[in-house]
């Protein structure tokens, strides 16, 4: 019997992450022959994603330049992912959640009439604003998806009310879950799991919405936090991006107990999860993360896809007002009542078995 070629499209360090668990699980299974193809939207975090669960990419378009306008982004992908349908003809073309990675593998999947199969598929803050551009590509890639594998029941509850037909949608738990697993089980076995020791308030804080002056407010909450507590120290793994770093290093750079460091491997970053007492974060996949560690989370946005979270009482909403920041940072970290509240081990968003769930309709 020959095998399903499925082809999985990757451009980002999250994706990375998410894909793996389903790509490590397909090659293990004799009836799939996986195939990855990244775009490398962003260049160094995905080669130390790749890196990290030791996958090799059949083709990687490195379509990353300095500066892209996400019009010169979208254009590259769209036209060397086209490329690689057509020479891998694969049976099935994976996604995964919303970057313009995924709308363009999804539309060359349609253009070639290729089943689409979208990973994470239902979120929704219904703003096509926030998060920008993922809630319209994240829409987008709904209208020309085949199989259709939302995390959790309110994402399914989203596709439903689009008009997607149930029979083609799969609950599936978010790979996150997966593969956040993975690591820690080899970082215990690798004996780096060690126990938090001190306070430390792990930082991230990227996307674009959040760029100029709401990046100066969240400096701005976490110097008075630094100055409010002074046994709290600050780990704020930087993005690479200009417009992040041209505002947070000269604000943050020189205090003491803030390290300004590169982005983290993916082992590292949950290493650094798994130490911090409470983590302040705009990021999508940390917001799903950080509940199975038992950590805090305070949500750099004003809206999210992901309200499961908050829903639960282990994560909250306080967008990058200053003030807000401030006031419930400070009672958490002052407040041990309040903060084993939210410190809860549990988790929303799966159970560790997706990947073999997203496999299963494809065979």
């Amino acid at each position: 019997m020959s095998k399903k070629k499925l082809m999985f499209v990757v451009g980002t360090r999250p994706e990375a992450i998410k894909m793996a668990p389903v790509i490590l699980r397909a090659a293990d299974d004799p009836r799939f022959e996986p195939l990855l193809v990244t775009t490398s939207q962003h260049r160094e975090m995905l080669d130390q994603m790749l890196a990290v669960f030791g996958l090799t990419p059949a083709v990687d378009l490195d379509i990353m330049r300095h500066d892209q306008s996400l019009a010169d982004v979208t254009t590259a992908a769209l036209r060397g992912l086209d490329r690689a349908v057509a020479d891998l003809a694969p049976d099935v073309v994976l996604v995964q959640g919303d970057t313009t990675t995924t709308f363009c593998g999804a539309l060359a999947g349609f253009y070639h009439q290729v089943p689409v199969a979208h990973i994470e598929a239902g979120l929704r803050t219904f703003d096509k604003r926030q998060p920008f551009p993922e809630e319209v590509n994240r829409c987008l890639t709904t209208q020309v998806t085949e199989f259709h594998f939302p995390p959790t029941d309110r994402s399914l509850q989203n596709l439903l009310r689009e008009g997607v037909r149930e029979d083609r949608c799969w609950v599936t738990g978010n790979t996150a879950i997966d593969a956040l697993f993975w690591t820690l089980d080899r970082a215990k076995r690798d004996g780096r799991l060690e126990a938090p020791t001190g306070r430390t308030l792990l930082v991230t804080a990227h996307r674009r919405e959040n760029h100029g002056a709401p990046m100066e407010r969240i400096c701005n909450a976490v110097l008075r936090l630094v100055e409010r507590f002074d046994d709290l120290e600050v780990e704020f793994p930087v993005h690479m991006s200009p417009r992040v770093r041209s505002v947070v290093m000269p604000k943050l750079g020189d205090h003491p107990r803030i390290r300004l460091i590169d982005p983290l491997d993916y082992e590292d970053f949950v290493l650094a999860m798994h130490r911090a007492e409470l983590i302040l974060t705009d990021s999508g996949g940390v917001q799903e993360e950080a509940p199975s560690l038992g950590k805090p989370v305070l949500v750099l946005r004003e809206t999210t896809e992901r309200p499961e979270a908050a829903d639960a009482g282990v994560a909250r909403l306080v967008g990058a007002d200053e003030e807000k920041i401030v006031a419930e940072a400070s009672r958490l970290l002052s407040d041990r009542t309040a903060y084993e509240a939210m410190a809860r081990a549990m988790n929303p968003y799966g159970d560790g078995h997706a990947a073999g769930r997203i496999l299963e309709p494809l065979a």
